[in-house]
């Protein structure tokens, strides 16, 4: 079990400290990576924002923003991934909720990489997020509370 967490201004070194304690006795390993600071505080909430992971075996990233360490995780563990380019990562194409291995939720508006998740294999649920997306500033993974993934 693996739990990667970003290290930011919502989530701190102690945040971090205090999971890895709790998790600890369930042998989850945790690995933390520092998220860019971007336009400021507001602009890189969470790991999600660059990550989501799609299956065990791959993920969608948003590379600019993405930890250096992050990336090299993800290649020491045999993931690879989908891109998501600089005009989908505004609306919420690296927020991609999974809802099996390569069944995904996605927001309307992202076809670049709807595309490729489709023609990887991946089923994509799309929804539209407009409201949430693009006004809200959230992606489909904001609209959940996820608490057990297999």
């Amino acid at each position: 079990k693996t739990l990667l967490i970003g290290h930011g201004y919502r989530t701190n070194g102690e945040g971090i400290a205090q999971i890895k304690k709790m998790l600890a006795p369930f042998g989850v390993e945790v690995h933390a990576f520092d998220l860019p600071h971007f336009q400021g505080p507001s602009a890189v909430l969470h790991l999600m924002s660059v990550l989501s992971p799609i299956s065990h075996s791959r993920a969608v990233v948003y590379e600019p923003l993405a930890p250096i360490r992050l990336l090299e995780f993800l290649r020491s563990r045999n993931i690879s991934w989908l891109t998501v380019n600089d005009t989908e990562v505004h609306t919420q194409g690296a927020n991609i909720l999974t809802v099996a291995p390569d069944v995904v939720v996605l927001a309307a508006g992202n076809p670049e990489i709807e595309g490729k998740l489709r023609e990887s294999g991946v089923t994509a649920h799309i929804f539209n997020g407009e409201n949430v997306a693009v006004k809200g500033d959230g992606g489909p993974t904001c609209l959940t509370a996820p608490l057990l993934r297999r």
